[in-house]
């Protein structure tokens, strides 16, 4: 019943909630229902961060038809990949906020990133912008602790 800021604002507040609560399962439920309401705004891009998490956390619960709900709503969303994702955190990026997530938990700077990629400085703070929510970090020192699927 509220408008879509409101709505908006309280979804982002429950999610932020969860993530200190302990309770993976209500957190993936809210996240589900967010990310249904950010698909049906046009929001696709963003309701797939959402639908994805909890598509995780229901599949590794054995949570079937919450799982199939996930799934439904991530193909409504666009989503086509099914398979072939990389493992844990890494598997919600892009393969340039991989790159770019993988270097900086290596201690680089956006200076050295651009420089190697062949990107601006900015472009490189942006890239991370995005990479840090859907990778539940807040800094840089905690990126060195995720599994980011790193061969050799």
């Amino acid at each position: 019943a509220a408008s879509e800021e409101a709505a908006e604002a309280c979804y982002a507040e429950a999610v932020g909630l969860h993530l200190s609560g302990g309770r993976p399962f209500e957190e993936a439920r809210t996240r589900l229902l967010f990310g249904e309401r950010l698909r049906r705004n046009r929001r696709k891009a963003e309701a797939r961060i959402h639908l994805r998490q909890a598509l995780d956390v229901f599949e590794r619960a054995g949570a079937a038809p919450w799982a199939a709900r996930s799934r439904a709503e991530l193909r409504a969303s666009g989503e086509t990949a099914t398979g072939a994702r990389l493992p844990g955190a890494a598997g919600q990026l892009t393969a340039q906020e991989l790159q770019i997530v993988r270097l900086a938990a290596r201690g680089a700077t956006n200076r050295d990133i651009g420089a190697r990629l062949f990107l601006s400085p900015r472009t490189v703070g942006y890239h991370l912008h995005k990479a840090f929510p859907k990778l539940g970090v807040a800094s840089r020192t905690e990126l060195a602790r995720l599994d980011l699927g790193e061969r050799g």
